[in-house]
């Protein structure tokens, strides 16, 4: 290892130019240099530049395979990258892997600043993302936040016709869609399409996108209950807004990473996490069918993508094949109260525990038993109109 910690490199990012800009001092850079290193791509578009007497290793397969071949060369290596190494790039894999390795950069303009170059576009209020290889919740994040200006890198599956379908499904159509395809290439293509225009499109493999925001959807602080699709005939089998924003309250959601929220029912808790902290990894379970098509639904109507859910008897669950919880609310427990605290407890012994208790029992055994297990509670009771009182307990761990 500690021959690769001390190899010294070049990062090179190229644009997707027939022949790419470099400048002089890179050029004789490149003439005293042995090995280089990229894509398959990169040494298509530069091996011309290169010396004649030269070794390539392709970036491929196995990283720990392409580390191997760098340790074995003993001379300094020019890696070519697109755009700038260090945005989503080679750059911060190298980093990653060898953080003790010389490394100089010279970098290009990344793609999606290329993007909004060629459109005119401003872009210092630009956020990017990418789903490049990655799940959707960078580009959640951006959407459920009402982002200006979206950059999204995109790969062959997370295409922009995904994407604009992705956006329709959970109601963020207040966006337009710019796609610019092979961009500096010979067959670059920018177009700016409708969401349900560029969804029925196919696009070349290299590609990435601009979202602009056409206009700022009114939302208010909670959702209103009657907003929310509820159980069949089962109107009142939801968290009420109060309730549901005192709980979120009690939740301390902000600094958190993993929640459950146990008895999920229509999602509303989720829902409401969801959108005042779209940052949050949200798992619900719920055991009723029924109600995975109805969470699923409100998910689409509260622009809230990215909830995890989990249609089954929490009880049967195997726990360990989910994100470990920081904090847990407990809306339903099928009086098995006692157990699926201890169930939790054993996965993280610092869970927050929340729930709503209305009966005393619930009340009884939620501080007993997170008492006994060194937390400290905190309750709050509240009444709405003529339902019954309502004990919101949080336990923390002292």
């Amino acid at each position: 290892m500690s021959k690769r910690q001390h190899i010294e490199f070049y990062l090179v990012g190229i644009g997707n130019h027939s022949k790419p800009i470099i400048n002089d001092a890179i050029l004789f850079l490149i003439q005293s240099t042995k090995v280089f290193s990229g894509g398959k791509r990169h040494y298509e578009l530069v091996k011309s530049m290169l010396p004649k007497q030269h070794t390539w290793i392709e970036i491929s397969g196995r990283m720990d395979s392409v580390l191997l071949k760098y340790g074995d060369a003993h001379k300094p290596i020019m890696i070519f990258a697109s755009g700038d190494p260090f945005f989503y790039g080679f750059g911060n894999t190298l980093k990653r892997y060898m953080p003790e390795a010389s490394i100089k950069s010279f970098p290009y303009f990344n793609s999606i600043q290329r993007l909004c170059q060629k459109t005119m576009i401003d872009y210092s209020l630009l956020r990017s993302v990418s789903v490049h290889g990655r799940v959707w919740s960078a580009l959640d994040i951006a959407l459920i936040h009402e982002e200006p200006l979206i950059g999204v890198l995109t790969d062959n599956k997370k295409t922009p016709a995904a994407i604009a379908a992705r956006l329709l499904k959970y109601g963020f159509d207040n966006y337009n869609i710019t796609v610019g395809e092979e961009l500096d290439g010979d067959d670059e293509k920018i177009n700016t399409y409708s969401l349900k225009e560029c969804q029925l499109l196919n696009h070349q493999n290299l590609n990435c996108v601009l979202l602009e925001r056409k206009f700022v959807k009114n939302s208010s602080f909670g959702i209103p209950d009657a907003d929310f699709i509820p159980l069949p005939n089962r109107l009142n089998m939801i968290t009420k807004m109060p309730i549901r924003l005192s709980t979120l309250n009690a939740l301390q959601l902000k600094n958190t990473a993993v929640f459950w929220d146990i008895g999920a029912c229509t999602g509303s808790v989720s829902i409401e996490a969801k959108k005042h902290f779209p940052h949050l990894d949200i798992t619900a379970f719920e055991k009723r069918e029924e109600c995975s098509a109805i969470i699923q639904l409100n998910k689409e109507r509260f622009s809230t993508p990215g909830i995890n859910v989990v249609i089954d008897d929490f009880f049967d669950l195997d726990l360990s094949e989910y994100p470990t919880p920081d904090v847990v609310f407990i809306g339903g427990h099928g009086n098995r109260l006692k157990e699926m605290i201890h169930k939790i407890y054993q996965l993280n012994p610092s869970t927050r525990f929340v729930t709503n208790a209305v009966k005393e029992t619930t009340s009884t055994t939620f501080v007993n038993e997170l008492t006994a297990l060194d937390y400290a509670i905190d309750s709050t009771s509240i009444q709405l109109n003529q339902h019954n009182k309502i004990t919101i307990h949080a336990a923390v761990k002292n």
